[in-house]
């Protein structure tokens, strides 16, 4: 299985960005796959940002997005997005991409850097 995240970058506090990922190599359909989003900032352990289970299922958010990200997949490319708004600068992490059919599948990240 090969996840490829895409999108981060620098941008200023209060700016937004869409991070993609794409997969590919995987042995089941995609849409029986849950997909997640995780970050991790420095010094700090990686967290859970949002996630997508498998055959239809509605986006769950980390409570402390308070609603500025929104997640979605699209079952025919096999990706999914995150777009984030009203960065700030604790959204600071490399984020990573997760693909879950009962083993888990990493990307290896995307900067995104929230910065004036």
């Amino acid at each position: 299985v090969q996840l490829v995240e895409s999108g981060g970058g620098l941008v200023q506090p209060g700016g937004s960005l869409i991070l993609s990922c794409a997969a590919s190599g995987f042995a089941f359909a995609f849409d029986t796959y849950g997909m997640n989003w995780y970050r991790q900032a420095p010094g700090k352990e990686r967290e859970w940002v949002a996630g997508i289970s498998s055959r239809g299922g509605s986006p769950e958010y980390a409570d402390s997005l308070m609603g500025r990200f929104t997640m979605s997949r699209d079952d025919d490319k096999k990706t999914v997005s995150l777009q984030m708004k009203s960065l700030k600068s604790e959204d600071t992490a490399v984020y990573y991409c997760n693909m879950v059919r009962f083993t888990n599948y990493w990307g290896r990240g995307t900067q995104v850097t929230v910065s004036s």
